[in-house]
């Protein structure tokens, strides 16, 4: 079995890669994020029900969250008011929590330049999601910094662009190859030296039938420059069920930035009213919403979790990340769930409990009342963690090489768990002593010397009882000078 050269950097336990699963015992299990607070109301005029589609950008201290802001259906849901303006907007925040809306002068709305607003439609060619994002690759030109790319006017996926983020000019087209009605998201990773594009198309089209017959999938593209792209091919399930995905809100993981992560929003549409469909909260509002289109009034949604190492080929927990809440008014609808691109680091309301991160999905989506950003709260590495009950269980790695004389754990166990950590080489036993607690950043004890075994394969194993491991990392003792702020 071929060695991987895992250097210093974090793994995470969400996936197979590094785990020889013929001698693993130990299971994969998802975990769901916290539910939080209502952080924004889209209630500004040139706001309403469709305000979707967010993209949230560091700047500096900053976040900046970037939307689309219109309105879809009103109160009466008797109209669908595609006619009305769509807008690009941003919101702005230092801490993930409180989020205002920023006095820009940049667009006019009925007379006034007292606004958010960043791109009108009706003077750019772009006209549906919109994905804006900050440009890491060093040679991209100063004044091309930010990117806006979205569905435009002649059903291509095209750019605009900008130095600030806030004045945008157009750019060009990317490609015409898919359908991009969605949150078409893209990015460039340094690990990987090129740009990667995840965007929408269907596949399995029935014949003579229309285009919501088919299965809404994900498809990658990648490019050197942000100009010239591969053809999109479909992301691979590794065989996993096939079934519609809306959005894909695919990113680098902060903490590992050669794992992408994706929160893809899963399409479910019932075919027929039912009784159970009758008994769903809002029944009035569900009906008119059929009448405007079936699928309206009879799809539901909500969020997966997904993380890949390659951007092609994608480990899927179907299992829902965020599901609809317990019924109420506004929920176990279409448009329930979706979710922004971009983890913001955040307080956590306890005092003395480490940063946490917050993600954010926006609610009352296309209910003829103001749209509202909820966020949400999770563990860091905490999407999913191998998993030990009160019966011990094991995981052995693949061989790996790893470089530093210390090794980090994030990991909880209860007061009767433990963890044990066996590092194997061809010539050395290494056994940790007993582990257990809840942290982010253990430094595990060995009986013997760490720092020997860097740069040779070995194999490590994990035995473990009621317990749950998140990521390790292997580091040197200058990384550890002060491991209260290495989160």
């Amino acid at each position: 079995m071929n060695s991987v050269h895992i250097g210093s950097r974090r793994e995470v336990f969400w996936d197979e890669a590094l785990i020889d699963r013929s001698r693993t015992t130990a299971e994969l299990m998802l975990h769901k994020p916290r539910i939080e607070e209502i952080v924004f109301v889209h209630d500004a005029p040139w706001e309403g029900d469709g305000c979707n589609s967010y993209s949230i950008v560091k700047i500096g201290d900053t976040y900046r969250a970037y939307y689309l802001a219109w309105e879809m259906m009103n109160k009466e849901c008797t109209a669908h008011l595609v006619e009305k303006e769509h807008f690009v907007c941003c919101l702005e925040s230092t801490d993930g929590m409180h989020w205002t809306r920023p006095n820009l002068g940049i667009c006019e709305f009925e007379g006034s330049f007292d606004n958010n607003i960043i791109l009108n439609f009706s003077n750019c060619e772009l006209d549906d999601m919109v994905h804006v994002f900050m440009d890491e690759n060093p040679d991209c030109p100063a004044d091309e910094k930010f990117k806006a790319i979205g569905h435009d006017k002649y059903k291509s996926l095209s750019c605009y662009v900008s130095a600030d983020g806030l004045r945008f000019r157009k750019g060009w087209k990317l490609t015409d190859v898919g359908k991009f009605d969605t949150h078409n998201i893209a990015f460039w990773s340094p690990e990987k030296n090129c740009y990667f594009a995840y965007i929408r198309d269907f596949h399995d089209r029935k014949k003579g039938k229309s285009w919501n017959s088919a299965i809404r999938d994900v498809r990658v593209m990648t490019s050197h420059d942000f100009k010239t792209w591969t053809v999109p091919e479909l992301i691979d399930f590794g065989g996993a069920e096939d079934y519609p995905l809306y959005t894909n809100e695919i990113q680098r993981y902060p903490r590992a930035p050669h794992i992408f992560i994706g929160f893809p929003s899963r399409y479910m549409e019932r075919k027929t009213w039912t009784d159970n469909v009758a008994a769903l909260p809002n029944r009035e509002r569900r009906e008119k919403l059929c009448k405007v289109h079936p699928r309206y009034g009879l799809t539901v949604t909500d969020t997966l979790f997904m993380s890949s190492r390659n951007g092609k080929d994608f480990h899927r927990f179907d299992e829902a990340f965020i599901a609809p809440e317990i019924e109420q008014r506004y929920n176990w609808f279409y448009g329930d769930c979706y979710p922004a691109t971009g983890l913001v680091e955040t307080k956590s309301a306890l005092a003395w409990a480490p940063d946490e991160y917050s993600l954010y999905c926006y609610e009352k989506h296309w209910s003829g009342e103001p749209a509202e950003l909820r966020r949400y709260t999770i563990r860091k590495d905490g999407f999913a963690s191998f998993h030990a009950p009160y019966a011990e269980k094991k995981i052995f790695t693949r061989p790996i090489v790893f470089e530093g004389n210390a090794m980090e754990l994030n990991f909880a166990t209860s007061a009767r768990g433990y963890v044990y950590i066996t590092i194997h080489s061809d010539d050395n036993i290494l056994t940790s002593v007993e582990i257990f607690g809840n942290s982010l950043n253990r430094i595990v004890p060995f009986e013997g010397d760490l720092g020997a075994l860097s740069g040779e394969k070995v194999v490590i194993e994990f035995t473990f009882r009621d317990a749950d491991l998140y990521s390790f990392r292997f580091l040197n003792d200058n990384t550890r000078a002060d491991l209260n702020n290495i989160l």
